[in-house]
Order: C-alpha cells, then structure tokens, then sequence
C-alpha cells in the first residue's frame, strides 16, 4: 500500500549509537515514515546513498541499522552505473526512499544525469514516501545552503523543486547556516523557506507543509518569510515523537 497522498518527509535527524560507531539504530522518525506509507510488517525502504558516493561501507552499515525495524532494506548505487536495469520499477515498488545527507551538489548532478530526477518525481506522485536527512532533505525543495564546495556555506538554488520553499537543515548546529539562509531569504534568493533543528523533520502532503516534529526535546522547525528588507523567522509548533 502507498501512502494515501504524495509525501515527503525531510530532516535533520539521523541515527541513534546502539554499541559503537558503526552499530547504529533508526529512531522513531523512521517507523513514522513507514506508517505514513501506509506499510505492511515488513516496510520496503530503498537507500539512496549518492550524496556519499555510494559508500559500501555507509550501505552495509544502513543496512544493518534499519533492518532493526523489520524492513525489507535495499539501495540504489549509481556508481558505477545503476545497480538495477528498472531504477524506476524498483523505486515503485518500495514503501519508502530514504536519501542519505552528503553532497547536495553532487547529488543533483548525479540524478540529473541518469534521469532520477524525473524518476523520483514519479514515485513521489504515485505515493511512495520520499525521505531523507540533510542533503535528502534539502533536494526536494528549491534550495538552500549546502557545503559541497568547501567549509563555508554556499547558496544552491537549482534543487529538484517538487516542494517550492527554500530549506535550512542542521538550523541549530552549524554557525553559518541561520545567517547565510536569512540573508537568501530577505534578498529574494531563495523564497519561503523552512527550517530544522538537529533531531526536527518536516512532513510534507503534495506541496503543503502538513506538521513539524521532533525525536529530540528542545529541537524546532521554523518558518523564515521575506520581510521587507529582512527575513523573519517563526518557530513552529513541533510535535515531540
């Protein structure tokens, strides 16, 4: 069954230790995301690693992580060529995507030049969930700042653009990003923009922010409007999982 309407869910939240640094388990955000797949005992869930280059690796440790929920884990590699002869066959036949964070930028080269983005478009309005942390969170939106080209910030604006806000994660967590969002967002850059702390995710129905939540006491998502000359930030009433 798929989710009764098209879905994305982005984050900033990633894995919770369960013993060393490559055990790993997924919190609650992630059973959240196969029940509003509407999924069965055993959620299908595809990774897509391409922001990491398809670390073998972060893949077996994902694995690993998520078949703690009972899932039916694959991934998708585009290095070095798709692993599957049917990306887009594949990808309908999952409850839920989940995009690793990494490099925005490369990202959306890599998907554009194997037609993933218009795959994906597909998925999504056929009702799969699509979700994602960090770099998975900021690609369905227009944009927002990413770090792809080095240590400091730098705009990207040219994001799939399923979801027509800007978005800011790691809000709360990185020095640079609430200035260099509010300044792309006050110059017109980038349009309404929607913001996570670390542990806060943002759901998605079609196009309409649906709720904010949090796995981690104290984390918000927030709302940054053009105002004037200025951006104005809002914070948002954030459910706690």
């Amino acid at each position: 069954m798929t989710a009764s309407q098209p879905t994305i869910i982005a984050t900033s939240i990633g894995f919770q230790p369960d013993g060393d640094t490559w055990n790993i388990k997924p919190g609650p955000a992630y059973s959240l995301a196969t029940k509003v797949a509407r999924a069965g005992a055993h959620p299908r869930l595809c990774i897509i690693g391409t922001a990491t280059g398809d670390s073998s690796m972060w893949l077996a440790t994902l694995h690993h992580a998520f078949s703690k929920l009972d899932m039916v884990v694959s991934h998708l590699d585009l290095f070095p060529m798709p692993n599957f002869d049917d990306v887009e066959a594949h990808l309908l036949g999952q409850d839920v995507i989940w995009v690793s964070g990494g490099s925005t930028a490369n990202l959306l080269a890599l998907w554009r030049v194997h037609g993933l983005d218009v795959i994906l478009r597909r998925v999504w309005e056929a009702g799969v969930v699509l979700m994602g942390v960090s770099a998975g969170s900021l690609c369905w939106h227009v944009g927002g700042t990413t770090d792809s080209f080095g240590l400091n910030l730098r705009p990207v604006t040219d994001a799939l653009g399923f979801l027509p806000y800007g978005n800011s994660p790691h809000h709360d967590a990185e020095e640079q990003r609430r200035p260099l969002i509010h300044r792309l967002v006050a110059d017109g850059t980038l349009p309404l923009t929607y913001a996570t702390d670390n542990g806060a995710g943002l759901i998605y129905h079609g196009t309409d922010l649906y709720e904010a939540f949090t796995e981690k006491q104290g984390a918000l998502a927030y709302e940054i409007r053009r105002d004037g000359d200025s951006a104005h930030e809002t914070a948002l009433p954030t459910r706690v999982l």
